[in-house]
């Protein structure tokens, strides 16, 4: 069993950068895909960002030249890297490692699905 926990998340203003930070209490070298997804107040959860254990990244239009998704498997943590943060970009962010991401990406499913537990982010105009 993995636990991913969350942080950096907050409020800035429009423009402005937050870099999320994810991180597995074990090893995330054998998972082959983690992703980021946000969910906004009345609206679907959805992928902004994935990466697979080949470094392979995939983004959402709407982030495509603002974020920047990482991983780094000897730290056992995946990164978000926000910039030009727009109001619209306001939502909870989670992680995931495993079997939604591997599924969204249409990835071979990894067995196991593992969520963080959410960190908040807050652009404002």
């Amino acid at each position: 069993q993995v636990q991913l926990v969350e942080s950096g998340g907050g409020l800035v203003q429009d423009g402005g950068s937050l870099r999320l930070s994810c991180t597995a209490s074990g090893s995330i070298a054998s998972i082959n895909a983690m992703g980021w997804y946000r969910q906004a107040p009345g609206k679907q959860r959805e992928l902004v960002a994935a990466i697979t254990n080949s470094l392979t990244t995939t983004y959402t239009e709407s982030v495509k030249g603002r974020f920047t998704i990482s991983r780094v498997n000897a730290k056992n943590t995946m990164y978000l890297q926000m910039n030009s943060l727009k109001p619209e970009d306001t939502a909870v962010y989670y992680c995931n490692a495993g079997s939604t991401t591997t599924r969204d990406l249409g990835l071979i499913p990894y067995e196991y699905d593992y969520w963080g537990q959410g960190t908040q982010v807050t652009v404002s105009s």
